[in-house]
Parts: C-alpha cells; structure tokens; sequence
C-alpha cells in the first residue's frame, strides 16, 4: 500500500525529500564575491560615471537581480566593494600606545591610497561631489564603522591618561587624518611613512598638552 503524500516519519517529521524549502534561492557567497571583485576591476578602470549595474553583472558572470538582492543601488555596491576589500588591513591595534596604534593604522591607510586601491578612493571622492548617494554610501559603509574603531582607541588612551578626559575625539581624528586626505587628493607632497610619524606625534603632542 503506497503512503499518503502527507505522510510522516516516525519522529513525526516530513522525510528531507518532502520538506518544504524556503522561498527563493540561497544566496551565493562566491556570487556575492565576484561581483564585489567586478565592481572594483571596472571602477579602477572607468570611474563612477561609466559604471553600470549591467557592466558589474555581465563582468561577475551573474543576472542583474542577482546584483540588486543584495545592494538597493550603485553607490551602495561601491561603497560596500571598497570597504570589503580594505577593512582586514584597517583595523585598529591594540598595543597599550595610543601613538603606535594611531600610527599603524595610519601607515595601512596611506598603503592603500598610494596602491592601485588609490584610483578607486578618487572615483569615489570624485563622484561623490555629484552623487549624494555615492558620498552618503560612503560614510555610511567604509568611514563610521573605521571612525567607531578610532574612538574605542581614543577612548583606551583616555584610560591610560594619554589624552584628557575631555578629549574633542571629532576635531582630533579630523586632525588626524585630514592632512593625509588632502595630499592624497592635492599631491602637492607625498604620502609616506615619515609624514605619518610626524603627522601623528604632532597632533597628539598637541591633544595630550593639555593635561599639563
């Protein structure tokens, strides 16, 4: 005698062949990987304006609803590209010295701009000047999370009496990082190791003066 459709098993579960599976398909990390790796290849190579979802997914080899499931636009998709593949090397450490933590994470910062990495930061400054999703993207998805990680450090070094308890951490970190900013995008001098050095004693000299 053959069993009821809706027969079950004897721990009163449907059999694996006749569970339901949930609506639509399970997402592809290597899907989603390849099409981040796309959108980074083709804005290094053409810019903000020139990129299109359709190049990303012709390029990743996946339909273009398979881009949009993940990301709602293009500037989501780029600012999330970017962040991905730079995050890892710019975490924070931890080294009981705020000047050697700053300054480490700095260093990584200033590798990736002057790496071929460099031409994706400039099409994503420039086409923010224009696109306010791009810009909004950008700091949403690559600057507060990094900017979050900078306080937790500021915040150690208060602990350790490096830097008063009252610390402007804001106008700190954007005197932190400003001046590399803007000789990333002037280049009216170079972004090395030395100037971070220098860069970082200075403007925390200056912060931790004003314990004495």
């Amino acid at each position: 005698m053959r069993r009821s459709a809706s027969a079950k098993a004897k721990d009163g579960k449907y059999p694996k062949s006749r569970q339901r599976r949930g609506p639509g398909r399970p997402r592809s990390e290597q899907a989603r990987q390849a099409i981040l790796g796309s959108t980074l290849k083709l804005l290094g190579a053409n810019g903000f304006s020139d990129l299109t979802i359709e190049d990303v997914a012709a390029h990743a080899k996946v339909g273009k609803a398979t881009v949009y499931r993940w990301w709602p636009n293009k500037a989501a998709l780029i600012a999330d590209a970017f962040a991905s593949n730079t995050t890892p090397q710019l975490h924070f450490p931890d080294t009981g010295s705020l000047r050697t933590d700053m300054s480490q994470q700095m260093q990584q910062l200033i590798r990736i701009f002057n790496s071929r990495r460099g031409r994706i930061v400039s099409a994503i400054l420039a086409g923010g000047q224009s696109d306010q999703e791009l810009i909004a993207a950008f700091r949403q998805r690559f600057l507060w999370p990094r900017r979050h990680e900078a306080y937790a450090t500021l915040r150690r070094g208060i602990g350790r009496g490096e830097l008063p308890k009252h610390t402007d951490m804001d106008l700190l970190l954007d005197s932190l990082y400003g001046p590399i900013y803007m000789r990333f995008l002037i280049r009216h001098a170079g972004l090395t190791p030395a100037f971070v050095d220098r860069l970082c004693r200075l403007v925390l000299a200056g912060a931790s003066a004003r314990r004495k």
